[in-house]
């Protein structure tokens, strides 16, 4: 990572204040001066700042049940943030591994394990999301088959990679994705005639969402090791 978010992370300083400290020859890595904030350091490193050596705090790992009408963004935007509803210190440097839009509800993962949450979003790892759809209009019998097989969304030419559908009622489906292409479930079921009114993740990988709206926990250790796999 780079210096300044390693200090930021190891110290109550803001980016800015750590960047002064840097530039001032305060900080060194591995016994030599470093100036420049933008060098990359391992944790591994021994860095110290005035003589004292830093340790970063450890990394966190946060479920969420994201309320509609909330963003996916650090700031308050056209919708509040989700973050408002997060009581923990240096919210600032965590982020999604994930994202939902403004009006979808559901599961969320936050951290500030920038390794951690690409194991998810990486397309090659293929980490199953399960949504809970609703639907303007009854869902179509070949629908299933028309999405284990792949199809072509507006504006792509590769195809979707195979999904699961689940026939709950006429307008109600559980769909089970492996990749987190723009707006997808929205557009696979426009590709087929149909249109999304609600929009519900239930599961991301081995962890199903187990809290009420607006409510939070940590990642039990099992749970995390299992988007390391």
């Amino acid at each position: 990572m780079r210096l300044d978010k390693f200090v930021c992370k190891s110290t109550e300083l803001s980016k800015t204040e750590a960047t002064q400290r840097i530039r001032s020859g305060e900080v060194s890595v591995n016994g030599s001066i470093v100036t420049n904030e933008a060098e990359q350091v391992h944790e591994n490193n021994t860095i110290t700042i005035d003589g004292t050596k830093l340790e970063p705090r450890e990394f966190r790992y946060v479920l969420m049940h994201k309320p509609a009408g909330t963003i996916c963004s650090n700031k308050d935007e056209l919708y509040p943030s989700l973050f408002n509803y997060l009581d923990i210190e240096n919210v600032s440097e965590l982020h999604i591994a994930g994202r939902l839009d403004a009006d979808t509800t559901g599961m969320v993962l936050i951290t500030d394990d920038g390794r951690w949450s690409f194991n998810i979003t990486r397309p090659n790892q293929k980490c199953c999301k399960v949504y809970r759809v609703g639907l303007s209009r009854e869902i179509a019998k070949d629908v299933a088959a028309k999405f284990q097989q792949g199809i072509k969304l507006q504006g792509e030419q590769q195809l979707t990679a195979p999904a699961i559908l689940e026939v709950i009622s006429a307008k109600e489906v559980l769909l089970t994705i492996t990749e987190g292409r723009f707006h997808q479930v929205k557009r696979m079921f426009a590709a087929v005639g149909n249109r999304v009114v609600s929009l519900h993740r239930e599961a991301i990988g081995d962890v199903t969402l187990d809290l009420d709206v607006g409510q939070w926990r940590y990642l039990t250790s099992n749970e995390i090791q299992s988007f390391n796999k």
